[in-house]
């Protein structure tokens, strides 16, 4: 490179006119002086495809010479290799592009995802570890133990629900509640406190790929969900109770005004909305339809126009996330679910009382279709993966780098460069030391795309210019395990800090998380490292549920975060 550089991973572009050649088992080292080489910062194998490939180092290495080394031709086809282009990336500054950890590898497809009290990671993908199908009555599930990295497996038959596609909404109390799917009327619920699934009642309507959010009164909503099912009925809101757990019908909330124009029809067109729960048991619906909508759910329900998403056409695929009270970014998506060109442009929506303002924010560097957004403590969004042609179960046309959106300049900048492609059933999860968890991808049988990992992504708010990390402030004491709405906290920390914000705890599939929600708290210096933290009072702010306090220092940087049930 002539000079000394930080790399942290090197990009591989097959020949494009033919197999031979290509690169199958590899190794990649780095030295400064182009005679001694350290030990491989990366080995793998590629798959035989023309897709593009990354090899994602162990670690960032300050190198002035990079070596790629062919152990094995893709296919036995060797002994040769060849490369249409090699690239390498890396960072200048960890504390400007974040970082990568080590791939981990699941026993299945991680298509669903819910963050854990007890630092744990819920993860399930459809009746096999690979591939989904029928209504089989099972799921295969896994936990990942973020303290320790081990990941067990196991089969859930009790419930009678193959949970592939489903409805997810985090509960008041801090379980999990999945509906519809594979068996497309059942419903059931992950108690984290026991590590057991139970089921309630099923729904009134069979739904696959429906939306999901709790609300303010701590019921549960649903809407849409044509995937599976009966054909040919308008798939309208339902609601469930957690004191009797039955659901009641909302016939004042149809689908049809929330439907996108897909040329597949309600099968595609009310899939995956984006759902933010307000108070009063209210909620907007905004996306991925350009016509934006508020539903009532008291009662019989009702449906009302709340304009349309500024310029925005219909964006299904694209996310939206609450990054601030009253705040949303829409990112991404495409007119249609598949074979559409995808958009870079990104919105914001804001809410204040009745009234819906949006408005276009700066565009992404990459168009991007079935990605995965998460909102960070400091109010920044990273957004992960995705296609720019989306194309179910192809990791043709993925987009390797993530990018951070900055709501105060309304633009995004790009992140260490990902080792695998998230794109259709991949997902994305903040966990609680403010890390981001970035997994699956594929569940499509014997195919090349199925990616049954993930690896975390350390933003660039924890990390040093040289890739230490950075001091980080402490909570010591005064976070209980349950607090009401309005409750005043007194938290002590180690040091210090400029601000606390409750981060919902979230469950993603299908590049949607309609539980992620960020709530910055008022708090007042009360001496000798001691704060009084005031909990909204309004549950259509901080929605009944566990959240995750974090506090931080004057430079945005987050401690660990602690967990409290808002209920």
């Amino acid at each position: 490179m002539h000079r000394t550089e930080l790399v942290s991973a090197l990009v591989y572009h097959p020949r494009s006119n033919g197999a031979n050649g290509r690169v199958g088992a590899y190794s990649v080292a780095t030295s400064t002086d182009g005679v001694t080489f350290a030990a491989p910062v990366a080995t793998g194998t590629w798959r035989d495809d023309d897709t593009v490939k990354t090899a994602t180092f162990t670690r960032a290495a300050s190198a002035r010479f990079v070596r790629l080394t062919a152990t094995g031709e893709a296919g036995g086809r060797g002994p040769w290799s060849s490369a249409g282009e090699i690239r390498l990336s890396g960072p200048s500054s960890p504390a400007v592009h974040g970082s990568w950890g080590r791939i981990t590898g699941f026993p299945l497809v991680p298509v669903a995802t819910a963050a854990l009290p007890g630092d744990k990671l819920l993860a399930w993908s459809a009746y096999a570890v690979d591939r989904f199908g029928g209504s089989n009555g099972y799921t295969q599930t896994a936990i990942l133990d973020l303290k320790t990295g081990k990941v067990t497996q196991r089969r859930i038959d009790n419930t009678g629900h193959d949970m592939f596609c489903p409805g997810i909404a985090m509960l008041a109390d801090g379980r999990v509640l999945v509906t519809g799917g594979s068996n497309a009327e059942k419903a059931s619920i992950y108690d984290p406190a026991t590590d057991a699934w139970s089921a309630t009642t099923s729904m009134n309507i069979a739904r696959g790929y429906q939306a999901m959010t709790l609300l303010s009164t701590g019921e549960a909503f649903v809407l849409g969900g044509s995937w599976s099912g009966s054909t040919g009925t308008d798939k309208a809101g339902e609601v469930w109770s957690p004191d009797t757990r039955t659901w009641r019908t909302l016939p004042g909330v149809p689908a049809a005004p929330a439907l996108t124009a897909d040329p597949a029809g309600p099968y595609r067109a009310d899939n995956h909305m984006w759902l933010h729960a307000t108070s009063g048991g209210k909620v907007l619906q905004l996306g991925p339809s350009k016509q934006m909508n508020w539903i009532s759910t008291s009662g019989q329900g009702g449906i009302t126009p709340a304009g349309t998403r500024a310029d925005s056409q219909d964006a299904m695929t694209g996310n939206a996330v609450a990054y601030d009270i009253g705040k949303l970014l829409t990112l991404g998506g495409s007119p249609a679910y598949q074979d559409s060109p995808a958009t870079r442009r990104a919105y914001t929506v804001g809410i204040s009382g009745n009234q819906v303002q949006a408005a276009r924010t700066g565009d992404m560097e990459h168009a991007r279709a079935f990605s995965n957004s998460v909102v960070l403590p400091d109010g920044k969004v990273a957004v992960f993966g995705g296609q720019a042609y989306p194309v179910p179960f192809s990791d043709a046309t993925s987009v390797l780098t993530p990018e951070l959106w900055d709501p105060a300049t309304g633009t995004f900048t790009p992140l260490a460069t990902m080792a695998v492609p998230r794109n259709y059933h991949s997902v994305a999860n903040l966990l609680p030391d403010g890390r981001i968890f970035s997994g699956g991808g594929g569940l499509c049988g014997d195919c090349a795309t199925n990616h049954a990992d993930g690896a975390i992504f350390t933003p660039p708010y924890l990390l040093n210019a040289d890739g230490t990390p950075k001091p980080r402030p402490a909570i010591t004491a005064g976070v209980p395990p349950r607090a009401a709405p309005g409750a005043s906290l007194t938290v002590s920390t180690q040091g210090p800090v400029a601000s606390f914000v409750l981060m919902r705890a979230a469950a993603a599939t299908h590049s949607t998380d309609n539980d992620q929600r960020r709530v910055p708290v008022v708090s007042t210096a009360a001496g000798g490292g001691t704060y009084h933290v005031s909990v909204p009072a309004d549950t259509g702010v901080v929605l009944p549920g566990t959240y995750m306090l974090f506090a931080l220092d004057a430079q945005g940087v987050p401690s660990i975060g602690q967990f409290v049930t808002i209920s």
